[in-house]
C-alpha cells in the first residue's frame, strides 16, 4: 500500500507515513481526513521543528496517460504514485462538434453566429485546448503534491520524438526536405506496391479505388502506410471495420502505429517545462531512452508509474515500489455548458439545464449513501455521483452502478475537482 500523504495544522507537508500510522493517528483523534482521493490527513497540532526529507517529484509525460511518483532518492522508496489519465482527445472531438453546428448556423445566416474572419490573434504561448488540457493535468497535479508532500525537486522525462526517423530510420540529411512521395503521386505508388491489384480479393483489371486500412471514423490517418487500394465491392463490404476485422490482420500488421501521439507530446513538452520552472524547484531533465535504461538494468516491468519512478540519471540503483498500489487518476469535465439535452438529430428533447448544485450535491462529488432496508437498493454505498435535478442520483462504486438514490441519504465526503479515482 501507498503512504499516507499528511500535512500539520498550519498545511506544512510531513513525511508520509504508513497506513497502520496513519489509523492510528486517526484513533487517537490526532488527525482528521484532509481529502479522501488520495487520501491525506491533516494533525491537529502544529509541527515546525518536524524534520523531513526532500522527495522527489518523477513526471512522465504521455499523450493519453501521465505517470506520477514520488521517491526518497536517500533510501530509494517509491513514496506514493499515480497514473492520471488525460481527456485531450475528448476535448478534440467536443470542439469538432462544436465547430460543425457553429458553421451550420452561420450559414443559416442566424444573427446570434456571426461570420469569423481571420483577425484574431493568438496569445504568446498558446495550444490548442486538448494540448493544453494535457499540460495542465501534470501542472495541477504537480502543484496539488507540493503541497500535500516535501517535495524539493522534479524530474521529468522531456521526450522528444523524430517522427520522420519513426518511419524511416535511415533518414539523414536533405531527405527530411522531402515528402514520402518525392516525385510519386498517391495512386501511382500504391498501385505499384499493390501490383495493380485489390488488396483484399486480389483480383487484377477493376477500377481501385483508395482505402484506409485503418478507416477514419476510428482514428485513421491519411498517411500512405494506412492507405491500400480495393475493388468497389470489397471496399463496400469492409465499410468501418479495419482491416483485422474484416479478416486480413496481414495488412492490419502493416498500418504503423499513429504519430499523433509522439506530435502531442513534442508539441508540449517546452511548454511543460516552463510551467514546471514556476514552482521553483530545481528541475532535472530526461529522455525516453535513460528511463528504458533504468528500468532494464533493475528489471522492472513498464507502467506509467513504474517509467516515472525510473526517469532521469538520479535513480536510486535500488528501487523499492514492491508496495506501492498506485492511485489510477481521471479527468473529467467539470461543467457541461450544453444548454439542453438534444436527440440524434439535434433538436432539443430536455428544458434548459438549471442551476449546477442539486439538492446541495454537484456531479463529481465524492459520496456516501446510506439506504433503509425498505427501500430498491439497500445498502452503503461510497463513490462518485451524478446529480440529477430530481433528486434521484446514481453512485458509480468500485464495483457497480447504483441508479436512483435519493439525495436525504447521501453524505458529502470529499467536493468534485475535476478528477475521478480509483486504487490500482
Amino acid at each position: 500500500m501507498s503512504r499516507v500523504l499528511i500535512v500539520d495544522q498550519q498545511r506544512r507537508p510531513l513525511m508520509p507515513c504508513t497506513p497502520a500510522r496513519a489509523r492510528l493517528l486517526l484513533k487517537q483523534k490526532k488527525a482528521a481526513v484532509l481529502r479522501r482521493c488520495p487520501f491525506t490527513l491533516i494533525l491537529h497540532e502544529s509541527r515546525p521543528e518536524a524534520v523531513v526529507q526532500p522527495l522527489r517529484l518523477k513526471i512522465d509525460p504521455g499523450s493519453k496517460v501521465s505517470g506520477l511518483a514520488l521517491v526518497n532518492d536517500t533510501s530509494g522508496e517509491v513514496v506514493w504514485a499515480a497514473e492520471v489519465t488525460h481527456r485531450g482527445g475528448q476535448v478534440h472531438k467536443d470542439l469538432q462538434k462544436r465547430a460543425g453546428v457553429r458553421r451550420g448556423r452561420r450559414q443559416r445566416h442566424t444573427w446570434y453566429r456571426p461570420a469569423r474572419y481571420l483577425n484574431r490573434r493568438r496569445p504568446k504561448g498558446w495550444l490548442p485546448p486538448s494540448l493544453e488540457s494535457r499540460v495542465q493535468n501534470v501542472e495541477t497535479w504537480t502543484q496539488r503534491l507540493i503541497f500535500w508532500a516535501p517535495v524539493g525537486s522534479l524530474s521529468y522525462e522531456a521526450v522528444r520524438f523524430d517522427t520522420q526517423a519513426l518511419q524511416n530510420p535511415e533518414i539523414e540529411g536533405t531527405q527530411y526536405q522531402h515528402g514520402t512521395l518525392a516525385g510519386l503521386e498517391v495512386k501511382e505508388y500504391l498501385l505499384l506496391k499493390w501490383g495493380q491489384r485489390c488488396a483484399y480479393c486480389e483480383k487484377m483489371g477493376l477500377p481501385l479505388q483508395l482505402e484506409h486500412i485503418i478507416p477514419k471514423i476510428r482514428g485513421g490517418s491519411n498517411r500512405v502506410t494506412n492507405l491500400t487500394l480495393a475493388c468497389e465491392q470489397c471496399n463496400g463490404k469492409k465499410g468501418n471495420q479495419t482491416a483485422e476485422e474484416f479478416g486480413f490482420p496481414h495488412l492490419q500488421a502493416q498500418a504503423k502505429a499513429p504519430l499523433k501521439d509522439a506530435a502531442a507530446v513534442n508539441s508540449t513538452r517546452r511548454v511543460l517545462h516552463q510551467r514546471l520552472m514556476r514552482t521553483g524547484l530545481p528541475i532535472e531533465a530526461s529522455s525516453g531512452g535513460r528511463t528504458k535504461w533504468n528500468r532494464g538494468e533493475r528489471d522492472i516491468a513498464k507502467t506509467h508509474w513504474l517509467d516515472a519512478a525510473n526517469v532521469g540519471p538520479s535513480t536510486p540503483a535500488r528501487l523499492l515500489f514492491q508496495h506501492v498500489r498506485p492511485w489510477l487518476i481521471e479527468a473529467n469535465r467539470r461543467q457541461d455548458r450544453q444548454l439542453c439535452l438534444v436527440n440524434a438529430l439535434g433538436f432539443p428533447r430536455s428544458k434548459p439545464k438549471k442551476k449546477s448544485p442539486k439538492h446541495d450535491f454537484r456531479t463529481g462529488d465524492i459520496v456516501r449513501a446510506v439506504v433503509p432496508a425498505h427501500l430498491e437498493n439497500p445498502g452503503i454505498y461510497v463513490g462518485r455521483m451524478a446529480a440529477k435535478a430530481s433528486g434521484a442520483f446514481t453512485i458509480t462504486t468500485k464495483q457497480r452502478k447504483v441508479s436512483d438514490i435519493g439525495y436525504r441519504y447521501c453524505t458529502r465526503l470529499q467536493h468534485t475537482d475535476g478528477y475521478s479515482y480509483l486504487i490500482k
